[in-house]
């Protein structure tokens, strides 16, 4: 793994995590008085859950980055799945759109399934590490979902 790759990918994924990070309000009036489901977590297990989540995308995309020719189209592929990661905490808590977070999780879910094809093409034990990363997407997308249905 080439150290300039490691540093571009972690400086990529810590500002998609700063940037998403700032609109979630947890201990806010409207998301306490949202309808969730009993299978929610509470917010220490996602702060938790993410932390290890980012370091992983950090380091299996920075393998990637490292193996891949420049043109393989990796780069604009983990910028859009950044994007939509950060994306989806504004649209939840920022806009207060449970409905459109879930499709938006959804288009993430997807996001996500294809960076790790594509870095499973690059290193195949790499592409697995993201494994969780993609189930922790689904598990959004059922939770948007949830809660998007509890409260039209």
């Amino acid at each position: 793994m080439r150290w300039r790759a490691l540093v571009g990918s972690g400086v990529a994924v810590t500002a998609a995590a700063v940037v998403g990070a700032s609109a979630v309000d947890a201990d806010g009036v409207w998301f306490r008085e949202l309808r969730k489901p009993r299978w929610q977590p509470p917010p220490q297990v996602f702060r938790a859950v993410w932390t290890a989540l980012y370091a992983d995308i950090a380091v299996s995309s920075a393998v990637a980055l490292s193996k891949l020719p420049r043109r393989s189209g990796f780069v604009p592929a983990l910028t859009a799945n950044l994007l939509l990661n950060a994306g989806w905490t504004w649209v939840f808590w920022g806009a207060r759109r449970p409905s459109w977070a879930a499709v938006e999780a959804a288009a993430l879910t997807a996001s996500s399934v294809d960076l790790l094809a594509r870095t499973a093409r690059a290193d195949a034990r790499a592409g697995a590490a993201l494994a969780p990363y993609v189930a922790w997407c689904a598990f959004a997308t059922a939770l948007s979902t949830a809660i998007a249905r509890r409260n039209p």
